[in-house]
Formats: structure tokens, sequence, C-alpha cells
């Protein structure tokens, strides 16, 4: 029996003196980064940008893999029961907090079945109407929309969409129910906001800035804490009055459950010198977006944003009784 402790710890020993190595010398191979949802979105446009300056300095090739569908919870699950080596990466956005509620089955603990690299950037949000309608101002917004709840109409591209979490925080700020009207997507809904066929939507500037600047929309606030470069005339929702619903589309990139230390900390390291670039600043800049510190750029930076978004959106969507599944 003591010969077998012995040799157990020996193995032991030689596993984590094995995965040390590995690590020293990672990245050895091309690596797989996942965005969960399609092609040519705000986060897979995210996703490309740092995976081509990350590639250049961990100096091997950063694959992106569009895993689409169930609200991001699909890519996440492939990446949740991939090999621990470093060589399965996810970026995803706010959703990874959201579906932990959205969705009551889940094929992963949200929380416990990843490894945190860090945090890349935070996108805000405007809520827009259509050109014509009524109030003039958010305050005189939520007036109206309190006295007609059951006659505006509230858009969104969809249960888990940015569109559609925004919106629930709106309805849970000013403590009002609206009709909601979900679409298959941003564009059919803004498509339908510009014709006038609904009245209200809350979506990331990626999606609305162009038409805020050209007059097709009624902007009333922008959810960041600061005025935009790019809309400098919209005021923020506390200088509105709604300080509450200050909120982000923000990303992170996450490695499966196991994955070293070693690995994560390289990868972060890189992560920080990606959003240096002079190419990913100013390409965020044109999404109305700016790359987040050094400090939240790192696991301990990631794991927080995610936990306290996990509380921050459990009552919301419960609240409003909309589930993905």
């Amino acid at each position: 029996m003591h010969k077998l402790a012995i040799s157990l710890a020996a193995t032991a020993v030689l596993a984590l003196l094995s995965g040390a190595a590995n690590a020293q010398g990672y990245p050895e191979r091309s690596i797989t980064m996942v965005v969960p949802f399609a092609a040519g979105g705000p986060t897979d446009t995210v996703t490309r940008l740092v995976a081509e300056s990350m590639s250049k300095d961990l100096d091997q090739q950063i694959i992106v893999e569009n895993v689409g569908g169930a609200g991001g919870t699909l890519g996440a699950s492939q990446v949740a029961k991939a090999e621990p080596d470093g060589y399965t990466l996810l970026l995803h956005h706010i959703g990874m907090a959201t579906s932990a509620t959205l969705y009551r089955k889940l094929p992963y603990d949200t929380l416990n079945a990843f490894e945190y690299v860090g945090l890349v950037t935070d996108v805000p949000m405007t809520i827009v109407a259509r050109k014509d309608f009524e109030p003039t101002d958010l305050k005189g917004l939520v007036e109206y929309v309190k006295a007609n709840a059951d006659k505006v109409s509230l858009a969104n591209a969809g249960i888990g969409a940015a569109s559609h979490l925004c919106g629930m925080l709106f309805m849970s700020e000013i403590k009002t129910s609206l009709v909601t009207v979900p679409y298959k997507g941003t564009g059919p809904a803004m498509t339908d906001l510009l014709g006038g066929q609904v009245d209200l939507m809350c979506d990331q500037t990626t999606n609305t800035t162009k038409q805020i600047k050209g007059g097709t929309v009624k902007a009333y606030a922008v959810t960041s804490a600061k005025r935009l470069d790019a809309l400098p005339d919209l005021p923020t929702v506390a200088e509105a009055g709604l300080p509450g619903l200050e909120v982000g589309i923000w990303h992170g990139i996450y490695a499966p459950k196991g994955t070293p230390g070693e690995v994560t900390q390289k990868l972060s390291a890189s992560l920080q010198k990606a959003l240096k670039d002079p190419n990913i600043v100013s390409r965020f800049a044109e999404l109305g977006t700016v790359p987040v510190t050094d400090a939240e750029a790192t696991p301990a930076g990631l794991k927080s944003k995610l936990e306290s978004e996990v509380t921050r959106w459990k009552p919301v969507i419960e609240a409003a009784g909309q589930y993905a599944d």
C-alpha cells in the first residue's frame, strides 16, 4: 500500500510537471476561438478583430469558428466540453450572464464550467423611437408610456438579444410593462421602427448610430456612463433621470474549465496587448465603443463582471417571466 501511495504521488507530480511544460511552450499550433453567433454581427466583428491581433502576438493563427443558435448557448456548450488545453476558446457577450436565467436547463454551469481570460469591450445601447413619436425627451417618454402602456409597442430582435435585454431593463426601471414585439433579428425590427409599425426599441450603438445621425429615428438617451463622441448631443440615461438603466453589451474571452493557469495568464497578457493595437482602437471607435482597461482584461476582471451581471439580470428576467426554453 505504501508503494502504491508513492507511485500515485509520483504520477501526480509528473502530470503537473508535464502540464507546466506544455503551458510553457504554449501555443504550439493554431487556436480556435468560438463566437456563438452568426458571422457578420457585432460580436463576430469584435471577435475577428481581437483574434487577428492576438494571432500576431502569440505567433500562431487564431481561427474564428461561428457556432450560432440557442442564444449563444450552443457555442458556449461546445467550448465547455472541449479539451482544457488552451486551443479552444470562447468569445461571448452579455448573453453569457443572462442565459443563466433565461434558460432554465443549460448543459453547463455558467459560473463554473469555464476559466476566465478577460473582458474585451462594452458596447453601449440607445433608446430610440419612430421619428414621429410624440415624447421629446426621456422624462416625457417615461410619462407617456406609463399613461399609454397598453398602446406602446417595444420591438426587440428576439429573446436573449441585446435589444430584448435592454427593453426588459427599461420596463423594470420604469415599473411598467409594454407590448413587446419580438423579431428574428435586428434588421427586421429596425425596418419596422423606421416604417412606424412599432414605437420603441433599445439597441446597440452599432445598430442605431447611423439612423440617429440620419434623423430617421428619434433618440432619447445612451446607456453609457459618459456621452459618446459619435453622438455628443445625446444625453446619458443618468443625465436624463434613469441611472439604473446604465447597461452595455460587454464581451469576454473564456476557456474550458481546467485550462492551466499559465495558459490563461498568457492569453490575458496577449489580450491586453491586442486592446492597445491602433487598428482595434480605431475600429472599436467606429462601432461606438472602446477597449477595456488592463485591469478588466484579466481573469479576475471577467470573473467579477460575470458574477455581478448574473446577479443583476436574474430578478429582471424572472420579473418579466420571459424564458428561452
